[in-house]
C-alpha cells in the first residue's frame, strides 16, 4: 500500500486494491470523498442505514493519515476536560466525555460484528508528569476528569523506564492495526452494496436544486449528500482559517532487554511524546511519537526523527530502529473538531476535520454524527462539534495567531526567496524554492543530477511551498497541502498539483 510520504510506516504491508467501475450514469444517496478511517467508517454506517453510497479515493484506501497513524484509540483527548469546561461549560465537557466513550463503543461493535482481525486490544493508559510544570498540568487534568465523571486515578509507578514526578492511570483505552481495520470495514461496506473508486481525484462540487454534483478527474457524479472525509475540506473553506496543519513523527524500535510496556504512555511536554507496543509479524515493537511542529515550519524534518530517537535512547534500551515515518493532523482554534455540515453548504455537504492527535477516535465518531444528521435530522453531538460554531469567543486568540502566521508565510516566502541565474546552481541532493527569470520554482535535484522543476506556488491559496527532506515532498506552510517531487497532490486542501516544468 502506498501512503503520502517517502518513508514507510509499520502498516503498509497491508495491500488491497478495489476494482469498482466508475460510471457517471449512477445516482447516489451519499458520495464520500476520502478513503481513510473517517470515510470508510461513515460510508459503512450510512450503507447499513439503507443509503446507496460510494467512496472516492484519490490514491488508495488508507493513503493519508490513516496509513501513518500510531493508532491509539482514546476517549480522553488532547483537549483536556479542564480546558473544555473553561471554554464550553461543564455540560458540554460532559458531552465530550460521552462522545469519546461512544467512539470506542462504535469501533468495538464493528470489530465484534464482523470478527475483524486488526490486533484490537483494550489497554490502560499512563499519563505522567516529568517536571513541576507538568505536575500542575496533570493535577488540572485530574480535576477536570473528576468534574465530568471520567475515570482516572493516581498511581505510584508506570511501565515505562522514564523518570517522572506524578502519574495517572486511565483505564479502557485501546490500540489496533489501522489498515487491517479499515480494509476489513471497507470489505463489509462493499458486501452491503457500497462502491469504492480508487485513483479518483476530487476536483470541485456544485450544490444546486436539492442535489450535489461531484466533479472528479474521472467524471461527474450526482448525489443527495456529500461527505468530505479528507482530513481537511478540499478547495477553499472557512475551516482552513480555523484549523492549522501539523506534522508528527513516529519511530518503531525493538529492545535489547525485552522489557516491553503493556500500557499506552504519554508525557506532558509540548509537543508531547506518546508510546505503545505492537506485535508485527511475531516481533514486538515499541512505537514512539512526538516532535510535532506546524507543517512546513522546520528547515530539517529529518532532524525531528533524530531528536525523537535520541530522546527514546535516553530511557529505553533500544536495539534497532525498524521504522521511521511522519504524518499530518489538523489543530482546531478552539480545541474541538468540526464534524457536521460544511459552513458554506446549503445543508447537503458534510465535513469532518480538526481532530488534533485523536484522529482514530474522532474519525470513528464522525461516522455516527454524520449518519444521524442525514438519517434522523440531528445528532446529540451536533451542536458541540458544529463546523459553523466559530465566533470571536472560544479559541479566538489562537485563531488570530494562526492566521497571522499564514499571512507571514504567504508574504515572507515571496520576499525572501533565493534568486539564481542558472538552474545548475542547484546541487545534487538539494531542494530549493528559487526565483529564476522572474518566476518562482520548486527545484529538487536527485543524486544522479536529474532535476524535478515545478512552479512553487500552491494552487490552493497561492502560498509558496517548502521542502520536506524527511518525506521528499513539497509542503505548503499555510494550509497543509503537500505534493511529491513531480507535483502530484499528496494531501489537500489543494485539488490541483504543482505545475511541472519539463
Amino acid at each position: 500500500m502506498f501512503r503520502d510520504g517517502a518513508r514507510k510506516s509499520m502498516w503498509q504491508a497491508e495491500i488491497k486494491r478495489y476494482q469498482s467501475v466508475f460510471s457517471t450514469d449512477q445516482n447516489f444517496d451519499v458520495v464520500i470523498v476520502g478513503g481513510g478511517i473517517t470515510g470508510i467508517s461513515t460510508a459503512y454506517r450510512l450503507q447499513l442505514n439503507g443509503l446507496k453510497c460510494i467512496v472516492l479515493e484519490a490514491n488508495n484506501i488508507g493513503f493519508g493519515t490513516t496509513g501513518g497513524t500510531t493508532a491509539h484509540l482514546n476517549d480522553f483527548f488532547d483537549t483536556t476536560f479542564k480546558e473544555a469546561i473553561s471554554k464550553f461549560g461543564l455540560e458540554n465537557a460532559r458531552l465530550l466525555a460521552e462522545a469519546g466513550k461512544e467512539a470506542i463503543h462504535i469501533f468495538q461493535a464493528n470489530v465484534s460484528a464482523h470478527d475483524i482481525e486488526c490486533d484490537f486490544e483494550r489497554k490502560n493508559a499512563e499519563l505522567f508528569a516529568i517536571d513541576d510544570k507538568q505536575v500542575e498540568e496533570l493535577e488540572n487534568i485530574y480535576d477536570g476528569a473528576q468534574q465530568v465523571g471520567y475515570d482516572m486515578s493516581y498511581i505510584e509507578s508506570i511501565e515505562f523506564p522514564i523518570r517522572f514526578k506524578k502519574a495517572l492511570s486511565i483505564p479502557g483505552q485501546a490500540q489496533f492495526h489501522p489498515l487491517k481495520y479499515v480494509r476489513a470495514l471497507a470489505d463489509e461496506f462493499i458486501k452491503a452494496g457500497g462502491s469504492i473508486i480508487e485513483n479518483c481525484l476530487f476536483e470541485s462540487y456544485d450544490e444546486t436544486g436539492g442535489e450535489v454534483v461531484i466533479h472528479t478527474r474521472l467524471g461527474d457524479l450526482k448525489t443527495k449528500y456529500a461527505v468530505f472525509a479528507t482530513h481537511t475540506p478540499p478547495g477553499i473553506s472557512l475551516l482552513h482559517f480555523t484549523t492549522a496543519p501539523y506534522r508528527s513523527y513516529a519511530i518503531g524500535f525493538t529492545l535489547k532487554d525485552d522489557d516491553y510496556p503493556n500500557t499506552l504512555g504519554y508525557d506532558l511536554y509540548d509537543a508531547y511524546h506518546y508510546y505503545r507496543t505492537h506485535v508485527l509479524n511475531g516481533k514486538k515493537i515499541i512505537i514512539a511519537g512526538g516532535e510535532d511542529h506546524k507543517t512546513g515550519h522546520t528547515d530539517d524534518a529529518g532532524a525531528c526523527f533524530a531528536r525523537l530517537e535520541n530522546y527514546c535512547r535516553t530511557y529505553f534500551d533500544v536495539d534497532e530502529i525498524q521504522y521511521a515515518w511522519s504524518s499530518q493532523y489538523f489543530e482546531p482554534a478552539d480545541g474541538l473538531p468540526s464534524i457536521g455540515i460544511l459552513p458554506s453548504s446549503e445543508g447537503r455537504v458534510f465535513v469532518a476535520t480538526g481532530f488534533r492527535g485523536n484522529g482514530m477516535t474522532f474519525g470513528t465518531l464522525s461516522s455516527a454524527i454524520i449518519t444521524d444528521i442525514i438519517t434522523l435530522g440531528s445528532s446529540k453531538f451536533e451542536k458541540l462539534f458544529n463546523p459553523k460554531r466559530f465566533k470571536p469567543t472560544a479559541g479566538f486568540t489562537s485563531f488570530v495567531k494562526e492566521n497571522a502566521t499564514v499571512l507571514k508565510d504567504l508574504i515572507g516566502d515571496k520576499i525572501s526567496m533565493d534568486r539564481i541565474s542558472s538552474l545548475a546552481e542547484i546541487e545534487a541532493g538539494e531542494a530549493k524554492v528559487v526565483r529564476y527569470e522572474g518566476s518562482s520554482y520548486a527545484v529538487y535535484a536527485e543524486q544522479s543530477g536529474q532535476l524535478h522543476i515545478l512552479k512553487s506556488t500552491c494552487p490552493h491559496a497561492k502560498c509558496e511551498v517548502r521542502w520536506n527532506n524527511a518525506e521528499l515532498s513539497w509542503d505548503c506552510p499555510c494550509h497543509g497541502s503537500r505534493f511529491n517531487v513531480n507535483g502530484k497532490v499528496l494531501t489537500g486542501p489543494s485539488t490541483k498539483g504543482l505545475e511541472r516544468i519539463e
